[in-house]
């Protein structure tokens, strides 16, 4: 229904180093604006790949639910020329995942989110920095989700079978980064800093990223007592394609947000 569509407005803001950067803020049907819970929703991709305004599912089913939804796209995103997705070059995990928290930030000094009602939620590279932000940012988010991110980068060419051919693997070395570099950026490496509440989901025939790397950060999580609500789906893979899929993702994702940024919450 038109009359019950959230609103979106673009905003910019300069990263720390004074990069330009762009995005899109969602608001909850005749909101105004103000103090809100806020969901931070990293685009996937990441490189070449970028947030605009118009009907984007996850968007309105927050906004609609109450929550204001922040989309910036950080340097690596496309649209917005050579130089700045070249930017985000090796920068999984670093400046990259600085440009999500320096939106954060910029979004509770406007006044528009309440700082002490965040959470970080993402697919793909956007579920790796939902991973990330805790860890970069343990004061910022009270919880997170992830749905088909990797957790440990030094492995994605063993576990993922999309990024074995050596063509892949070049590509991810000169983009990302291999071996010891990419420790200190890997989720799974670094889980004894994640301390929130965690919806950890992933479809087991997934061949871009692997089920393992759900399964390793699952296992660090509950080893160290974190919440983790976690869930392999038997029969999909990266995307979450199927409506009984959809329908548990997000009541899952929904409950999480409830209870701890939301009516439910503390």
């Amino acid at each position: 229904d038109p009359k019950q569509q959230a609103s979106q407005k673009s905003f910019e803001l300069k990263a720390r180093d004074g990069l330009l950067l762009h995005g899109v803020l969602t608001l909850p049907p005749g909101s105004d604006g103000k103090n809100l819970p806020m969901v931070v929703v990293p685009h996937g991709g990441p490189f070449g790949i970028f947030d605009h305004k118009g009907f984007d599912e996850d968007d309105q089913i927050l906004a609609q639910h109450g929550y204001a939804v922040l989309q910036v796209n950080y340097r690596g995103s496309g649209g917005y020329g050579r130089a700045f997705q070249h930017a985000g070059m090796k920068q999984w995990g670093r400046t990259m995942q600085d440009d999500v928290t320096d939106a954060t930030r910029w979004a509770i000094a406007q006044g528009i989110a309440d700082g002490k009602r965040i959470c970080i939620y993402g697919m793909s590279y956007g579920g790796y920095a939902a991973l990330m932000g805790p860890i970069r940012e343990p004061d910022l988010y009270k919880c997170a989700a992830d749905y088909a991110g990797p957790s440990d980068l030094a492995k994605i060419t063993r576990w993922d079978s999309q990024h074995r051919s050596e063509l892949m693997q070049t590509w991810f070395a000169k983009w990302v980064g291999a071996g010891a570099e990419v420790a200190p950026v890997s989720p799974a490496l670094n889980a004894d800093k994640f301390h929130v509440p965690l919806l950890l989901a992933h479809g087991y025939r997934d061949a871009r990223v692997g089920v393992r790397h759900a399964q390793a950060m699952h296992k660090q999580l509950r080893d160290k007592g974190v919440p983790v609500d976690y869930i392999e789906y038997s029969d999909t893979g990266h995307y979450l394609w199927l409506e009984k899929h959809h329908e548990d993702f997000y009541t899952r994702l929904l409950r999480l947000l409830d209870q701890n940024i939301g009516p439910g919450a503390k």
